[in-house]
């Protein structure tokens, strides 16, 4: 005989190299069925659960959702909205009304505030006079205010 057909001999106590008994098909058998009732009564205490917490809730009552809920709210028609605020901003960018009556505070037009302020200007500051002094920065500190030079005259 050649090498490849040898069989080494089985360890010692294990016998033959397979299994000589068959499976305990009682024991698989039990397992399965304690399996299929365990699944069903849990199923069955769920669904009695469920039914339980349904029975305590309270009926729902019928709310309106633009009572309750403050601002913003969800658009309920896009376009209708969308013109009514188009509406309001040509409004109040195209005409005369009161900001403030007690205070005489009005709001005009965009096209006769542009107007105005092309005929008027915009306000300006004073400009301040310039600084007689100056300061010049040193290696060893901020610096010394140096007075300003007026420019001589050359001599003649």
């Amino acid at each position: 005989m050649d090498e490849h057909s040898k069989h080494s001999p089985p360890p010692p106590g294990l016998g033959p190299g397979h299994e000589t008994t068959d499976v305990n098909i009682w024991a698989v058998g039990k397992f399965g069925i304690a399996l299929i009732v365990i699944t069903v009564l849990s199923v069955g205490l769920l669904i009695g659960l469920f039914r339980y917490f349904q029975s305590r809730e309270p009926e729902p009552v019928a709310v309106d959702p633009v009572k309750t809920f403050p601002t913003p709210q969800l658009l309920r028609s896009e376009p209708t909205d969308l013109e009514e605020f188009h509406d309001v901003e040509e409004k109040l960018l195209n005409e005369y009304a009161w900001v403030d009556a007690q205070k005489g505070i009005v709001r005009i037009p965009v096209n006769r505030a542009v107007d105005l302020l092309a005929k008027r200007g915009l306000p300006t500051r004073q400009q301040a006079p310039p600084a007689e002094t100056v300061s010049i920065p040193t290696e060893s500190g901020l610096g010394q205010p140096a007075q300003s030079e007026e420019p001589k005259e050359p001599k003649k």
